[in-house]
């Protein structure tokens, strides 16, 4: 376990300049993300969530304040060094999947070992097999995104965001595509991975979503304006049953 926190923003500023105003995006926010934390960054567009994310991704530099990333101060780093960072410590699942289309879940789960170019060839294999295993399509590697539900899609990219070894993954929007069945099952592996001891922040505007978190940060205008643990928390393998429960009632009605 880190002695420190994963994630430490101490007065962040992120003001874009557009010529004629000046917009600040994201006003003098602080916070600390300890390791094992499952958060949901929240707020109506516009609100900086956004914003928040592409400079907790080291996407984008902040106008002043400073960042530390898994204990680096990332204000000291290069263009070259940013990149590492990225990949390194952080695995990004997205909204669209972003897969590859012709190449398989395996292939694409591959890629961020590639970039890295820290393992041979065999060992990437073995390691993108067992983050497809993790997240349940260990029998789906050879299968590329066409022959994928869209659940199964967002596994594969979950799978990619796992498999080197982040200290941090980061989901913008990973729900928002999908069903609400759907949803509930990749909100239910995001907790199961949580349950290990991985780090997720994630940005949604749904509310019902946020509840699978175990904290919720609220923005508005720049600014944090609340920032607490959940209460009620849901629990997507209860949340599932109780949907199947119901869906089996509506089929016994009489036709």
């Amino acid at each position: 376990m880190n002695d420190h926190a994963v994630i430490s923003l101490q007065g962040i500023h992120k003001i874009y300049d557009t010529g004629e105003i000046k917009v600040h995006a994201v006003n003098n926010v602080s916070i600390e993300i300890q390791p094992g934390e499952f958060v949901a960054i929240m707020g109506a567009s516009g609100s900086g969530k956004s914003t928040m994310m592409n400079v907790i991704g080291c996407l984008d530099r902040a106008t002043s304040g400073n960042y530390l990333l898994d204990g680096v101060n990332v204000n000291d780093l290069d263009r070259d060094e940013l990149a590492d960072i990225r990949n390194e410590k952080i695995g990004f699942v997205f909204q669209g999947f972003n897969l590859l289309a012709r190449t398989s879940a395996l292939e694409n789960v591959e890629l961020p070992m590639l970039y890295a170019r820290k393992r041979k060839r065999k060992d990437m294999g073995e390691k993108a097999v067992a983050a497809l295993e993790l997240v349940g399509l260990g029998n789906r590697a050879d299968h590329t995104p066409n022959r994928l539900s869209g659940g199964q899609q967002q596994r594969v990219a979950i799978a990619r965001a796992l498999v080197n070894d982040p200290a941090l993954i980061l989901a913008d929007e990973p729900t928002g595509n999908l069903d609400s069945k759907t949803s509930i099952e990749i909100m239910g592996v995001f907790q199961k991975l949580n349950d290990q001891g991985i780090t997720i922040i994630m940005v949604t505007h749904e509310l019902d979503i946020a509840r699978y978190t175990r904290r919720n940060i609220v923005m508005r205008d720049g600014r944090i304006v609340t920032d607490i643990q959940v209460e009620n928390r849901l629990h997507a393998e209860e949340e599932l049953a109780k949907l199947n429960k119901a869906a089996e009632a509506i089929n016994m009605l009489p036709s």
